[in-house]
């Protein structure tokens, strides 16, 4: 379970890096709407970011596992949902990509 927890979050921290730039601005002309479940699921990819350790961070993203089929299955509803993706992202894109920055996984 935890395994599978942390590939999501190196997927899902990917997704952000890439899609950051292209839709916070499609976000910022519209309110985006709410996703309660969202949220919740975006609060515990950033508290589990913050609470994790560089070294964890790095054994992490070595480790490339695929993703479990419920980690599809959300990823699958981000690409299909470009609001919820952009709510999504724009959650946790600042946290994750300044504690990968921290860490030195971004240059």
């Amino acid at each position: 379970m935890k395994k599978s927890l942390n590939n999501f979050i190196a997927v899902l921290a990917l997704l952000s890096l890439l899609a950051l730039g292209s839709y916070s601005r499609r976000v910022r002309a519209q309110a985006p709407p709410q996703y309660p479940i969202l949220d919740a699921v975006a609060n515990k990819v950033v508290k589990k970011y913050q609470a994790s350790s560089c070294e964890q961070l790095w054994i992490k993203k070595s480790q490339n596992a695929p993703p479990k089929p419920e980690e599809q299955q959300a990823i699958q509803l981000l690409h299909n949902d470009p609001q919820m993706r952009a709510a999504f992202i724009n959650r946790v894109a600042a946290p994750i990509t300044n504690k990968m920055f921290d860490c030195g996984m971004i240059p």
